[in-house]
């Protein structure tokens, strides 16, 4: 019933393993590991085999942490939607009055949903093995390795699945999803890092600590969503469409929204209780004040208290107590809206065309600018007020750190950075939204295109310094870093005041200074203008047809 005749498991695997996008994920990922080991195999001609060399121990590291960060970054996108699925197409209570025990589906959720990041990881081993003829990794290293990868993915995995229980749409699970994975991510990454030279240590921790830990959490996370579909609070989905908000609040437990009251009204207006003014835009009011938050505030709350929870050491340490690292609260800011951005318009035209809506909102007199512009503002105010919250304490340290009073123009450029960030997710996702049919299809690709533009130089950045450093080839990599904001965050001039050496420290990544940022900031407004003028031309040419 659980593995070998579960039905929900063998259904699933039967649709996601057959999809066309399974064969091009995999190419896809083969060819990046192909092209990543062909750019960093050494140039020597002799090969050290003498097991103190050390490319093969950096084509090691280089591989399991981007494999690590890929599969944080995947793991979600196939398990945050196992259980929304069922919600949203109507399916859900009539799995749950199946003859399947509770914790079979959630098993065959879980192991389907994880299946194809398993060949994934399966399918880059003969590529990795490459590496071992290099000398300084040993097969038990690497077999380690994989072992805490596939511990971590199968973690990363049960969060999204957990989540996809507690929420109605596949977008709310999955940020939420992805907040919950990245300070898991990012203490793996650390913990690999640190102990880089440490290898029997790292080895003993791989294989005995990590997967312990996994697997508490994991068993945990079973029991808990296997216990939620055994006694189901949401059955009954289809009459669930609009939560009621006043007695949502009422059962909230923690933080709670009100939306007549400062700072809350700044995101989540109240209803309306007056007519709508002449020359307001209809659509924008609609947006703001009942559709985003017709599936209720709970992703919005926890977003919220996660964020700010992970925000409150990140702060201390890099605003207050090491200023020169500043950059990295602000990366840690973009992270933020490049997670929840999305969220808030990726499904503001899609969601039109799957409750059919779509064309009668064409045939209304509001024209296809006021559309466009309606839902962008909408998803744009929530995303940039919640990402705000997380950038007022930069503005505090201006006056609370003597080290900023000198680099303010440095602070506005990084608020800059953060505000183009902000309107680019927006953008982007409204884009993808009009583009695509489904509001899972266009997140995901929403996402995939920011992962792009923003992680991509980042990672081309740092491969060049580890293995093209010397080569021509490397003074233009880092000109790609202008599309990125973590890269134009760390590239702005900023000096602070060394505790040690008691004197001025430029913090400037290599090519810095403000011709970088100046690039970066045409670049992200043209990119952004184009994207508009691309949606007003597709909304034009349906609307002709339309008419």
């Amino acid at each position: 019933m659980y593995l070998i005749e579960n039905p929900v498991l063998q259904r699933e695997l039967l649709v996601n393993l057959r999809m066309t996008r399974a064969f091009v994920l995999l190419f896809l990922y083969q060819a990046l590991l192909g092209v990543v080991v062909f750019f960093a195999w050494p140039d020597e001609e002799q090969l050290n085999l003498s097991g103190t060399g050390g490319e093969s121990q950096r084509l090691g590291d280089l591989f399991f942490l981007g494999q690590y960060i890929l599969a944080s970054l995947m793991a979600p996108s196939f398990a945050a939607g196992t259980i929304t699925g069922e919600k949203e197409r109507r399916t859900y209570e009539m799995l749950l009055a199946s003859p399947l025990r509770p914790s079979a589906i959630v098993f065959g959720k879980m192991v389907a949903s994880l299946a194809h990041l398993a060949v994934l990881i399966i399918a880059s081993l003969p590529i990795v093995m490459l590496c071992l003829p290099l000398g300084g990794l040993s097969p038990l290293e690497l077999l380690a390795a994989y072992l805490g990868l596939v511990a971590s993915v199968i973690t990363f995995g049960s969060i999204g699945v957990a989540c996809s229980s507690y929420f109605n749409r596949t977008a709310a699970a999955l940020v939420v999803s992805y907040l919950l994975i990245l300070p898991l991510t990012m203490l793996g990454a650390l913990f690999w890092t640190a102990l880089s030279n440490e290898g029997q240590l790292r080895l003993m921790l791989s294989v005995t600590v990590v997967p312990g830990i996994a697997l508490a959490i994991s068993t945990a996370l079973f029991a808990v969503t296997s216990a939620r579909l055994l006694h189901p609070p949401d059955v009954g989905s289809e009459g669930k469409d609009v939560v009621d908000l006043d007695q949502e609040a009422e059962q909230a437990v923690g933080l709670v929204i009100q939306r007549d009251q400062f700072p809350d009204k700044l995101f989540a207006p109240g209803k309306r209780e007056t007519l709508l003014q002449d020359g307001s835009n209809p659509v924008y009011d609609k947006e703001i004040r009942s559709e985003i938050f017709s599936q209720g505030t709970l992703m919005l709350r926890l977003v919220i208290q996660i964020s700010m929870l992970l925000a409150i050491p990140l702060m201390a340490a890099c605003l207050y107590i090491w200023p020169q690292h500043a950059a990295w609260y602000i990366s840690y800011v973009v992270i933020f809206n490049m997670l929840c951005g999305p969220v808030f318009s990726a499904g503001s035209v899609t969601s039109e065309r799957e409750r059919q809506t779509l064309d009668l909102l064409l045939t209304t007199t509001i024209t296809p600018w006021q559309i466009l512009w309606g839902k962008l503002a909408a998803g744009l105010r929530v995303s940039s007020v919640l990402t705000m919250f997380l950038l007022w304490p930069v503005l505090l340290a201006c006056v609370m750190v003597a080290s900023y009073w000198s680099n303010l123009t440095s602070v506005l450029a990084y608020v800059a950075v953060v505000l183009l960030t902000c309107l680019t997710t927006a953008v982007l996702a409204l884009f993808c939204s009009v583009v695509f049919r489904k509001t899972s299809i266009s997140l995901m690709t929403t996402y995939l295109v920011i992962v792009v533009m923003f992680c991509a130089p980042m990672a081309a950045i740092f491969f060049s310094d580890e293995f093209l450093a010397g080569k021509e080839v490397a003074d233009y990599v880092d000109w790609f870093g202008v599309t990125s904001p973590f890269c134009t965050a760390f590239a702005i001039p900023l000096q602070v005041r060394s505790v040690s050496q008691m004197g001025v420290v430029p913090v400037v990544s290599v090519l810095g200074g403000w011709t970088y940022f100046g690039i970066y900031v045409c670049f992200t407004l043209a990119f952004n203008a184009l994207l508009l003028v691309a949606m007003i031309w597709l909304f034009k040419m349906r609307w002709r047809v339309a008419r």
